[in-house]
């Protein structure tokens, strides 16, 4: 944050450590001070200034594609945990089509093959498949029952506490808005106190700008006006440096 007195002019944001590509080295200091900068809404010096920005990246040697290496690399997910997930994942990145879920088979009563039909075996095995599947099915009603009778207020409760973050969220959001609100504030009167005094250094600075350059031209014109006469003595054959050397220098009184 960069200060004039104590007063806030303009805000820097510190390089944290964890980000090493925001070091202070690379840090750039933003000293724009829009309250009271009327450049930015002249449309010579935009287009000025989009001119030149245009030609610092023709002249840059860093390609976009070149700005996001100085970051860290995305961290990978390998779904270690969920394997489910992993293959889905895998499945979206290659562009395939969701696999179709088979309701005809899952409820379909399955029989023995032509050829087993005539075997108690075979029939006893397929009963007991029959059976096991039938009582999935009732232990989904059953789940399908308890969800109805007890799923409205699970998601009421829910719904609760997602209303409590909601209003912590929005409550810790308010606060922030209040702090950025303040700090706006607080620029934008020190930058419109101080802009008086920016205004009056303008100025002089114009003025010592402009005597500058008056006496740059008048030394250039003595320095002309020397030249001159050292050509004319010249011609004359005077012995300037001689007769400079026996001029008595003046006496401060």
């Amino acid at each position: 944050m960069a200060a004039n007195n104590g007063d806030v002019l303009m805000l820097e944001a510190a390089p944290e450590v964890a980000r090493p590509w925001a070091s202070a080295a690379n840090a750039e200091v933003i000293d724009a001070l829009p309250y009271i900068d009327d450049d930015y809404g002249n449309p010579l010096i935009k287009s000025e200034v989009d001119r030149l920005v245009e030609e610092e990246m023709r002249r840059s040697s860093k390609k976009p594609a070149d700005f996001l290496k100085d970051l860290p690399p995305l961290p990978k997910f390998d779904f270690e945990n969920c394997p489910i997930l992993g293959k889905e994942y895998e499945r979206v990145r290659a562009g395939k089509p969701p696999v179709r879920i088979d309701f005809e088979s899952r409820y379909k009563l399955e029989m023995p093959p032509a050829s087993k039909r005539n075997d108690d075996a075979a029939w006893k095995l397929y009963l007991q498949k029959n059976q096991r599947s039938l009582q999935q099915k009732l232990i989904e009603l059953e789940n399908l029952e308890l969800m109805s009778k007890h799923g409205p207020e699970l998601w009421r409760q829910n719904n609760h506490r997602l209303e409590v973050f909601l209003s912590r969220m929005q409550r810790l959001a308010q606060e922030q808005n209040v702090e950025i609100e303040k700090v706006n504030r607080e620029r934008k009167y020190h930058q419109q106190t101080t802009s008086y005094e920016l205004n009056a250094l303008s100025q002089e600075w114009r003025q010592l700008c402009v005597k500058n350059m008056e006496i740059q031209s008048a030394c250039a014109m003595l320095e002309t006006q020397i030249d001159s006469f050292k050509r004319e003595a010249a011609e004359r054959g005077w012995n300037l440096e001689e007769k400079l050397e026996n001029v008595q220098p003046l006496q401060t009184q």
